[in-house]
């Protein structure tokens, strides 16, 4: 029986599973941060080993019973990236392992031949496509100064700047000038500001406060609602981007694979009408995927692809039971 390990490192947690070639989740493991970009090479590369570990140990093996790992990490965007990562990953003790992008995980869950285009919207967001001669592009993925707009820590911060500027009346009327304080433990909007301000907070890293957004425009907020439409809109423009960099695809329809928490759990219907609206205006012919399972399991489907094992319908149906977006 051979083993092998998938491990998804994003922006807030790293997700290692163990999986045997019959498709059997036999271990897993979760750490903290593995984006390098963030908390730096030596502190992702510990929460990596440490996912791994938990993982092997869960599945009562050792690192000499694993055939292949697989790596998907946020932050491994550029060529300099590559040249800090793979160092760091050759110090486990695997022989076979292989690196890609967390968004590569996203497109191979998405889509079976490995072609298409990948949006992520997690904490952070990217853009990422492959065409069916092979060819790889990126778009985004750096942060807000390199022109994104989308994930849960920019929504955050555009979520608190709206409830300012609708208590000072610079915007409508919203029922998040109501909802964001009292997520920070205040009554007002201006015990909220002040309390900022004193403690000299000028930049918001709170992803979760983006449920709060969600749960306004669940609500009919009409400012929550042109809020998420904005996200959709961008991430839809990333994907014009992807595909018009790509040279466009060989398929008649483009599949449009969705990760990362706020589309696979928000799936908020405002966001995803206008990725839609955004993405047909240039190419008609697309189909949203949302993929039932985590990316993890997109980590598993390459590194059984590199061992040459198949992964038909009844793998596919296993990794989507173990469970939806974890990590």
């Amino acid at each position: 029986m051979r083993y092998i390990i998938g491990v998804d490192g994003g922006g807030t947690k790293t997700y290692a599973v163990v999986i045997d070639e019959q498709g059997n989740k036999r271990g897993s493991g979760i750490a903290g941060c593995g984006n390098h970009q963030i908390v730096g090479i030596e502190k992702a590369l510990g929460h990596i080993r440490q996912s791994v570990e938990l993982a092997i140990q869960g599945a009562g093996l050792t690192y000499a019973d694993i055939a292949f790992v697989q790596y998907g990490l946020a932050g491994a965007d550029r060529e300099h990236d590559f040249s800090i990562l793979r160092p760091a990953l050759a110090t486990l003790p695997f022989e076979n392992w292989d690196l890609v992008c967390d968004t590569m995980e996203g497109l191979r869950i998405g889509c079976p031949d490995n072609a298409g285009v990948v949006l992520v919207c997690g904490s952070g967001t990217n853009a990422a496509g492959r065409n069916e001669a092979g060819r790889t592009i990126q778009t985004g993925g750096l942060g807000t100064l390199y022109g994104d707009a989308a994930g849960s820590h920019y929504m955050a911060t555009r979520t608190f700047q709206a409830a300012v500027r609708s208590w000072e009346y610079r915007e409508i009327p919203s029922v998040l000038q109501h909802k964001v304080p009292r997520y920070f433990g205040f009554d007002t909007v201006e015990q909220m500001v002040n309390d900022f301000l004193d403690r000299d907070i000028y930049s918001l890293r709170e992803g979760n406060l983006a449920i709060v957004l969600h749960e306004a425009a669940d609500e009919g907020d009409a400012l929550a609602i042109r809020l998420l439409q904005e996200t959709g809109r961008e991430l839809g423009i990333a994907a014009c981007s992807v595909i018009r960099r790509l040279g466009g695809f060989r398929k008649e329809t483009i599949p449009i694979v969705l990760v990362g928490s706020v589309v696979q759990k928000g799936r908020n219907p405002h966001l995803l009408a206008a990725l839609e609206e955004t993405v047909r205006q240039e190419h008609g012919s697309i189909e949203l995927i949302i993929p039932e399972m985590a990316p993890v399991y997109g980590a598993v489907l390459l590194g059984m692809d590199h061992l040459g094992l198949a992964a038909g319908e009844a793998i596919h149906s296993k990794f989507a039971a173990y469970g939806g977006y974890e990590a």
